[in-house]
């Protein structure tokens, strides 16, 4: 407990959540709808609480939702929240040298709490892993803030909306002020050539394939943006003048 509370009142912890409640708002309004959705499509109260504190992703809740309405194989719904939420495996993979020092009871519950949000304005703030003993705690302090602000706002919302369920009709397209959360900030981050490009191509993608069936088009946007990348980093290396 004393390590928890040395991490809340850490000025970096205030920091990060101080930032995040900026897009906040646009987030709980997405959670919101999300909970309604959920409600709707013919899921329990208590399947709909289960599945906003378990999964904790709106995007695969979203995708994985209508496949439940259809009765579609366990399977099916299982591959789409998989392939859909495919971007956390890099997430993991960058924050890692950030979280190592951590213990694995508290790296797999970072794990579980970090988001979309939470982890692209950490990222921002902190391009880079530090070495050093405080700086490294600063860091993790400014994540976990951002992180407990991001799930409140979240799981606050979609327990709104799954307990109003039926007075808050779906289609007030709340849940947009989500996607125009994600935009802005994502558009911060447009701060290089190759960068701009990219988030191009993605959306690119994902438009000429939004007919593939259970939300494969996303998939085919990362895997654009990632090839597109890839591809360019090793040109530019190769073009470089050797020393």
């Amino acid at each position: 407990m004393s390590g928890l509370r040395r991490l809340v009142r850490h000025p970096q912890f205030a920091l990060g959540a101080k930032e995040m409640a900026a897009v906040s708002p646009g987030l709980a309004a997405w959670g919101l709808m999300t909970g309604v959705a959920m409600v709707n499509s013919g899921m329990s109260v208590l399947e709909s609480v289960a599945m906003t504190l378990l999964v904790f992703a709106g995007s695969s809740q979203l995708a994985a939702i209508p496949l439940l309405a259809a009765g579609a194989p366990a399977v099916v719904i299982l591959a789409t929240a998989f392939c859909v939420n495919l971007r956390f495996v890099v997430f993991s993979a960058h924050l890692r040298p950030y979280l190592m020092h951590l213990s694995l009871w508290r790296r797999l519950l970072t794990g579980y709490l970090t988001a979309d949000l939470s982890y692209v304005m950490f990222t921002r703030r902190y391009p880079h892993p530090c070495a050093a003993a405080p700086e490294r705690s600063a860091q993790v302090a400014y994540l976990c803030g951002g992180m407990a602000l991001n799930w409140f706002s979240w799981q606050a919302a979609s327990l709104l909306g799954i307990a109003l369920a039926h007075s808050v009709p779906t289609r007030w397209g709340l849940g947009f002020a989500g996607i125009l959360a994600l935009l802005g900030v994502a558009s911060s981050l447009a701060s290089s050539s190759l960068r701009m490009v990219s988030a191009g191509v993605a959306g690119a993608a994902a438009v000429a394939a939004f007919a593939l069936p259970f939300h494969l088009n996303i998939v085919v946007s990362i895997a654009a943006a990632v090839t597109l990348c890839l591809l360019a980093e090793t040109t530019l290396k190769a073009a470089r003048p050797k020393p």
